[in-house]
């Protein structure tokens, strides 16, 4: 991490990761970079339906392969860079019939490294291959759900899943949240951790750091007025009046309360509920 003498008030406790140290310094490739305009949050009638977001400083949008359908043909990775729309990094893979892809790298895997896709790929850092064959203990990222889909699951700087059983032809994996969830043996996913640990270090510093990255200011509800929030009113401070932390429209939120709907679809599938509160 970089810390900055603090010349002034913002950059007293600002942090940023030293980039330089971690990525290969190439461009981005061409055919890979996509125009993405912003909504400023808002849908097509130009109603706010995610409040806080607007503004932010431009960006290009990476293609990124989660699919991985180019099966037992090796890749060579090429450059680390920077994407402005993840917290990971990315790696540009050059396969060796030619196609170049960008792909999300794990910790260990560096310019130059390989990796391969396959049923029968070594138990190597950035291969890929089927749950059921991958031993308890493992970590793994980009997990796929279902046969064939695409990697929905761990994707974030820094994060892994742990393998922790083979049953009945489903694997057990241990989230980053601590859910423990079965999912199908013949589902795919990659062997190590996500690259850029650091990431959760970074302090932002200032308000207007926020603002360059689209971030706009967030209102307390217990400094609104009664029918703004369920948390506002009083005369001065005031706690929130009631039991349970809620939302602007009622609904619990936060301090370790459950928030997910009863009967959600994939209830069968966890084996243990994520612990709520702080993690070391």
């Amino acid at each position: 991490m970089k810390q900055y003498k603090p010349t002034t008030k913002s950059s007293r406790a600002k942090t940023t990761i030293e980039f330089r140290n971690l990525l290969s310094g190439h461009r981005p490739h061409k055919a890979l970079l996509k125009g993405k305009g912003s909504t400023g949050g808002r849908n097509v009638y130009g109603r706010i339906t995610t409040r806080h977001h607007g503004g932010g400083h431009k960006k290009r949008l990476r293609l990124v392969d989660f699919r991985f359908d180019k099966k037992n043909i090796p890749a060579t990775i090429k450059s680390i860079e920077y994407d402005p729309f993840r917290s990971a990094f990315i790696g540009l893979a050059v396969y060796a019939d030619g196609e170049k892809r960008y792909v999300v790298v794990p910790r260990t895997l560096k310019v130059g490294d390989t990796f391969m896709v396959g049923e029968n790929a070594p138990l190597k850092s950035g291969n890929r291959l089927p749950l059921s064959n991958i031993p308890v203990g493992t970590f793994v990222y980009n997990v796929s759900l279902k046969p064939g889909a695409k990697a929905a699951l761990v994707r974030s700087a820094g994060n892994y899943a742990e393998v922790i059983a083979q049953d009945s032809g489903y694997t057990h994996l241990k989230l980053p949240s601590t859910e423990v969830r079965r999912i199908i043996g013949s589902s795919w996913a990659s062997v190590g951790e996500v690259s850029n640990e650091e990431h959760r270090l970074v302090n932002i510093g200032k308000a207007g750091r926020s603002r360059w990255m689209g971030v706009r200011p967030t209102v307390r509800g217990s400094a609104m007025n009664p029918v703004d929030h369920p948390h506002g009113g009083g005369e001065g401070r005031q706690g929130r009046g009631h039991r349970r932390q809620r939302t602007l429209w009622g609904k619990p939120a936060g301090k370790g309360q459950k928030t997910r709907r009863p009967k959600k679809y994939s209830n069968v599938f966890i084996v243990s509920r994520r612990k709520v509160g702080k993690r070391s």
